[in-house]
């Protein structure tokens, strides 16, 4: 078997960087802030069950469960899975979102204690100039606000963690502020949002060094800083790992990247670069079923293009690439056949290399195709595929294939499908 570091020269890692501080956590907003996007449904409570356990065989570790001061369905929801993490002892640590008031906090303090577990909530407002305008808010009446549904919190005996929205468009003087008396107020976690998904990678780490420097140190607590991002320039990926190769302790996504406008971090592609730069290293072989029960649950399709759990991921009708592949193939080296035409190793989420007849392929397509169906690779059957795919206009589909088969005196029948 070939060493893949022998063969594969990796710009990526030719930066100087020091790299990042301390291991990565990752919350996932699926159930709550994904769910606000105007195109989705939102599922019924077994669905959402369903996803919170495949959360959890990503190994991610915290989850927001709802914001139950919307009303009776979402007290409902957010309790079930409440007592669900509770009940079959999962090790991931749920979270609520709430508004900076006490009528928002108090239904979580309730179902944290139903289910006999710690609840943090994710108490949050916004803060930047052109909300404070557009809402007639002051800065002092955002601090009274807050510290009442803050200190209430800490007074129930639920964890917080203080989030100002649109933090990357806040006033650095405003910013310091809120978060340092947030901090005295009893909140051990604070959230810097790019809610408008304004940032761009450098600004994303400018925020968080700058947090870090005049909050997080000067406080002298032990302070958790998340980054939840979104996805407006299509930056919600870059822009989180940038956050945390900046300092930032945990990163918050959503599958699919669904959510308000153009949706939150997509967390199954963020869970992807992070294990490619090694910043995680769990098991993500369920990363397909995740995609795939949200994509059901929620009514929002998978491109065919999306990145490792789209269908042509790893699927190719090229000749030359499908070439590369087979010649890998040959050698016995399923890694080296995952890699030499991928920069994502198929076989670390559970998925393998396919290989198509179309248009633009070789023979050697049409021979995989065959020998995988263990169907013998006459000259003449390879001659008429070959040929109808020169013909098309499109990968042809298996049935297509097949009639070529069928066609030929003494072809071999391919075997049943299972």
């Amino acid at each position: 078997m070939s060493d893949l570091c022998d063969l594969i020269y990796d710009w990526n890692k030719v930066t100087g960087k020091t790299g990042p501080r301390g291991a990565v956590s990752i919350a996932d907003e699926t159930l709550r802030d994904g769910l606000q996007s105007p195109s989705v449904i939102n599922p019924g409570i077994e669905d959402k069950l369903k996803i919170l356990h495949l959360i959890e065989d990503l190994g991610v570790q915290s989850a927001d469960i709802g914001l139950p001061g919307a009303g009776g369905q979402a007290v409902a929801h957010t309790e079930r899975l409440a007592r669900e993490i509770a009940g079959e002892r999962m090790r991931i640590r749920p979270y609520c979102a709430a508004r900076t008031v006490i009528p928002d906090i108090r239904p979580i303090a309730e179902i944290s204690q139903k289910a006999g577990m710690p609840i943090e909530v994710a108490a949050f407002i916004g803060t930047s100039p052109i909300r404070q305008y557009a809402e007639d808010w002051s800065l002092e009446g955002i601090l009274r606000q807050c510290e009442e549904a803050v200190r209430f919190a800490v007074k129930e005996g639920l964890p917080v963690m203080f989030v100002t929205e649109d933090t990357t468009r806040s006033r650095p003087e405003a910013i310091r502020r809120i978060y340092s008396e947030a901090i005295a107020w009893g909140a051990r976690a604070i959230v810097l949002c790019d809610t408008a998904g304004h940032a761009t990678p450098g600004g994303a780490g400018n925020l968080v060094q700058f947090v870090l420097e005049e909050v997080v140190r000067p406080s002298g607590e032990r302070i958790r800083v998340d980054w939840h991002g979104h996805n407006d320039r299509g930056l919600g990926v870059i822009n989180a790992i940038a956050a945390y190769e900046a300092g930032a302790n945990q990163l918050h996504g959503a599958a699919l990247g669904i959510g308000e406008r153009v949706g939150n971090t997509s967390m199954d592609i963020l869970l992807v670069n992070l294990r490619l730069l090694g910043y995680v290293s769990g098991d993500l072989s369920r990363l397909k079923d995740y995609c795939l029960t949200v994509s059901r649950a929620t009514g929002v399709p998978i491109p065919a293009n999306y990145p490792v759990t789209g269908s042509d991921a790893f699927r190719t009708g090229t000749g030359v690439h499908a070439a590369a592949v087979i010649k890998a193939l040959r050698k016995g080296d399923v890694e080296l056949a995952n890699m030499v035409y991928s920069g994502v190793p198929s076989h670390w989420f559970g998925l393998d290399q396919v290989i198509e007849v179309g248009p633009v392929s070789g023979r050697s397509n049409v021979l995989y195709w065959l020998e995988k169906r263990g169907i013998p690779a006459d000259e003449e059957l390879v001659r008429c595929i070959f040929a109808k795919a020169k013909a098309s206009d499109r990968v042809l589909a298996e049935d297509e294939i097949l009639s070529e088969v069928h066609k030929l005196p003494g072809a071999a029948s391919p075997p049943p499908k299972p």
